[in-house]
């Protein structure tokens, strides 16, 4: 058996620590449930990936939060599933595969739609596998025996049951409506699939002559090639200037046809002329005023947006180049009025980044309102949904009283064909869970469903439905927690909510954690046109998946976005190195120390009681925060306690002991050394799982990994606020002297004569009971401890809690030079005291705060007049010296 020396090397290497403890974990079946059905379950579905290329940052910051729930809950004895799986991701899946292909010369028609269709399953192979090793190497602890796909035999199932059902209940319908049009990958969009950015346009004006040639009306466009399908214009019926040509006709210039004046309250009489162009088949607001006036719907661009017959000698350009060439044609007209620039918002496609077209289309849709209003009243219940923070569920249910039908088909090839089939001589539709009997006499739809159409039924699908008596869907739904960014509560949370509900009468998921975005180090938000992308398997080359884990957990708080520095991986390295040389110093002190050895019930120090209650009081923080979501002060709370009290303090006193001759004292030493880092691994293994794996398996312990070791439980037992109190005096006196050594530019290697003059009999007896502690970490050449001590003049003075440190460096310095000094310390003493007074006058703090934390600033306040008082009256002291 190695060595802790062997088998710990001097200097922390992630590759080597990480290396193969994956493989063994998932050897070891540790992530899959428990199987305890006494125990409680806690489940989560990983909001699956997108088939499309590797992971970024966000997917690793995404999987490290859920990670790391999972296994705090896993260590506290709940009965876990984590279940992984990845999506089809129907537009960007084909559109990338289509891109592949060009570039050998091929198109999708070149090789038909089931051809197509399987070139796409060896891409999504190829990927899968990608995202797989990157969880892998994330060591995100997934049960892989359950992962599912959206496209699998399962979720079809459920995907064709849901569509019939909400058919059938007249959810679901058929119709030519306006939709947002992508004409590179010429397939509909929903409305949350379209990005709106500032571009340069124009407002172009035109007159339009009556048709009885009695003069004009002049009217602005910002798309001018869409005039072309005019089949009206509009006036307000209360506008006094056009009343009388209401009825009348204008003749549409450039294809010359006669269309009539309409009267619509749609129109705003204040805004620009007041009158308006309506092309019903190309603006969402004319489709429904042509509905009003039962107006022609002309088409006049093909789908790939290029002009169609119907645009006469502009058939064949493309949109864009047709709006030149109409611009042109109507000024050598004499139809222009003027050209106003203007920056505008314009709709692009999330996916292809192409100018969204409103085109006039048959499609599938959900009609929304229903469903949104069961998932609105969802929320005045029991089963509401928890968001964190909860300022997201103002956003969830403005989107659900301002939402519109959802246009669900898309004219691809990858994803769900519509389960419906026409008949190929009546027309008749069908739709069912499967094809007509006489299948040979009928087409399939060939449009396929809106991703998030399968994605909206991902943590009931997953589990088995509709089979309800499938046992996990018994078992683990509804879901335990949802982990997600704010872009995608539209797009995913919202359809999770309103489908699960209509079909499981539940809400998806307890509680909804709502995590930023990441950003560069100039908060710029990453992306491949700024070339700011960070690849998280490059972070974990050079540092290591526990260093990322530990900047990603620490730098988080609900709903903010966090910004990736490598400076900020430095200090995340940095701490686990600490963490590292910290606990093989202190295997290397057991003395062959077991686990079943450990013994903390005998005599302690001072720093033995205080270490314990502070480790107790950390449990119970950190426990707290992470059920509360806040990982970023959790973090900060397992920081303090392992950098500043665990290796600073209480490793350096124990020292002293160690050193000793009483056996009794060590063992007791080695246990509290040996039980409080086996708790600081457990603390930690939610966060940083591969390093602590290394340790604990070099420390004393039992069982055989710290996957599935028990989680820390606070124990009021432990909790001292005496012995708290009292090393604080004595961290703060030692913290004293140092500074005072450091201004004097006096090495602790040189011994000082030190007196501490205290306020109290319990200070007294605290520092003269712990001498050993402060004659170890202050070297004084005599020591000196009471009340009303009488001082020379020339000591340099610490104030600290309970009175001040006097040493004697005659010599070294000059009166006037002390006074200045300690004038600056009241300077601060007094903001300070200045800074909790506000504290504590505001009602809103007092009213709120829990009652600790007011008791906690009842006494800094305290502390601080008491050490100002100390202060002033030194100052005062040497004032008459001089």
């Amino acid at each position: 058996m190695m060595t802790v020396e062997e088998s710990m090397s001097t200097k922390y290497q992630p590759l080597e620590v990480e290396k193969g403890k994956y493989q063994e974990w998932v050897h070891n079946k540790l992530f899959r449930p428990n199987g305890n059905m006494e125990a409680k379950p806690y489940s989560i579905v990983i909001p699956p990936p997108n088939v499309t290329g590797r992971l970024h940052l966000g997917h690793a910051w995404d999987v490290t939060l859920q990670d790391m729930l999972i296994r705090m809950k896993r260590m506290q004895g709940y009965d876990t599933l984590w279940l992984p799986g990845m999506d089809h991701a129907g537009i960007a899946t084909q559109a990338k595969v289509e891109e592949k292909l060009a570039k050998e010369g091929i198109s999708r028609y070149d090789l038909g739609r089931e051809a197509f269709v399987n070139k796409v399953w060896e891409w999504k192979e190829d990927y899968a596998s990608v995202i797989r090793d990157q969880w892998e190497k994330m060591g995100i602890s997934v049960d892989y025996d359950r992962e599912r796909f959206t496209l699998d035999q399962g979720l079809s199932e459920s995907v064709r049951k849901v569509f019939v059902k909400l058919y059938e209940k007249g959810l679901i319908y058929r119709g030519a409506y306006i939709i947002n049009w992508d004409p590179k990958a010429q397939t509909a969009l929903s409305d949350i699939e379209v990005i709106h950015k500032d571009v340069n346009g124009a407002f172009y004006h035109f007159r339009y002559p009556l048709a009885d040639g009695t003069g004009y009306l002049e009217l602005a466009t910002t798309r001018p090639e869409t005039m072309l399908g005019d089949t009206a214009v509009a006036v307000h019926p209360e506008d006094e200037r056009y009343n009388q040509l209401i009825g009348k006709s204008i003749m549409l210039p450039l294809v010359n046809r006669e269309i009539p004046i309409i009267a619509d309250d749609y129109v705003d009489r204040e805004f620009g002329t007041g009158v308006v162009k309506i092309t019903p088949a190309h603006d969402p607001n004319d489709f429904e005023i042509g509905l009003r006036h039962d107006l022609q719907q002309l088409v006049v661009m093909n789908k790939d947006a290029t002009m169609n017959e119907l645009a006469g000698k502009y058939q064949g350009m493309d949109r864009f180049v047709a709006r030149k060439a109409i611009v042109k044609d109507m000024e050598e007209l004499g139809l222009l009025v003027k050209v106003e620039e203007m920056v505008h918002s314009v709709g692009h496609s999330e996916r292809t980044d192409v100018v969204v077209e409103p085109r006039i289309s048959t499609q599938w849709f959900v009609k929304m309102q229903p469903l949104a209003e069961s998932a609105m009243a969802n929320q005045t219940t029991d089963d509401k949904v928890n968001f964190f923070p909860e300022r997201f569920e103002g956003t969830f249910m403005r989107w659900m009283e301002g939402v519109h039908d959802w246009v669900i088909s898309r004219q691809l090839w990858w994803g769900h064909q519509i389960p419906a089939w026409y008949h190929k001589e009546t027309g008749e539709m069908f739709v069912g869970m499967e094809g007509p009997a006489d299948i040979e006499n009928w087409e399939q739809d060939p449009d396929v469903l809106d991703t998030w159409f399968s994605s909206a039924l991902w943590p009931f699908s997953t589990m088995g439905w509709p089979d309800e008596e499938s046992a996990d869907f018994k078992r683990y739904f509804p879901t335990s927690t949802l982990v997600t960014g704010y872009d995608i509560i539209f797009f995913w949370v919202s359809r999770m909510i309103f489908q699960s509900l209509e079909f499981t009468d539940q809400a998806p998921f307890e509680n909804v954690l709502i995590h930023g975005l990441i950003r560069d180090e100039d908060g710029r938000k990453m992306s491949k046109s700024l070339g700011n992308g960070i690849d998280p398997m490059e972070v974990i080359e050079q540092y290591g998946a526990d260093a990322l884990r530990w900047f990603l957990a620490n730098g988080s708080a609900p709903g903010q976005d966090v910004r990736f520095s490598y400076e900020k991986m430095d200090a995340s390295w940095n701490f686990i190195n600490k963490i590292w040389n910290a606990s093989r110093y202190v295997l290397m002190n057991l003395d062959g120390l077991t686990y079943n050895q450990i013994d903390i019930s005998g005599e302690k120090t001072l720093a033995d009681k205080w270490i314990l209650s502070k480790l107790n009081r950390t449990i119970e923080k950190v426990t707290e925060l992470f059920d509360k979501f806040e990982f970023g002060e959790a973090g900060k709370t397992l920081y303090h306690f392992i950098w500043d009290d665990y290796c600073d303090w209480y490793i350096e006193m124990t020292k002293e002991v160690l050193q000793g001759e009483d056996e009794t004292a060590k063992h007791t030493a080695r246990s509290v050394l040996a039980y409080v880092l086996d708790n600081i691994l457990r603390l930690l293994h939610p966060i940083m799982p591969f390093v602590t794996e290394e340790i604990w398996q070099n420390a004393p312990h039992e069982g055989t990994s710290i996957v599935v070791a028990d989680y820390p439980t606070f124990d009021k037992e432990f909790i001292d606020s005496e012995s708290e109190s009292a090393m604080d005096k004595l961290i703060g006196l030692i913290r004293g002297v140092r500074n005072i050594r450091n201004e004097m530019n006096t090495p602790l290697s040189k011994k000082v004569p030190m007196q501490i003059n205290v306020l109290d009999e319990e200070t007294e007896r605290i520092f003269t009971q712990n001498q050993a502690y402060i004659i170890r970490f202050c070297n004084p050449e005599s020591l000196e401890i009471g009340q009303n001590i009488e001082t020379s003049g020339e000591t340099v003075t610490a104030i600290i809690s309970g009175g001040e440190v006097h040493m004697p460096l005659a010599g070294l310095i000059k009166l006037e030079d002390e006074i200045t000094r300690l004038s600056g310390e009241a300077a601060k003493l007094e903001k300070e005291v200045d800074r909790v007074v506000k504290k504590l006058s505001n009602d809103k703090f007092i009213n709120k705060a829990p009652q600790k934390v007011v008791e906690a600033e009842q006494i800094k306040e305290k502390d601080y007049r008491e050490k100002l008082a100390t202060v002033k009256e030194r100052i005062e002291k040497l004032k008459e010296q001089l």
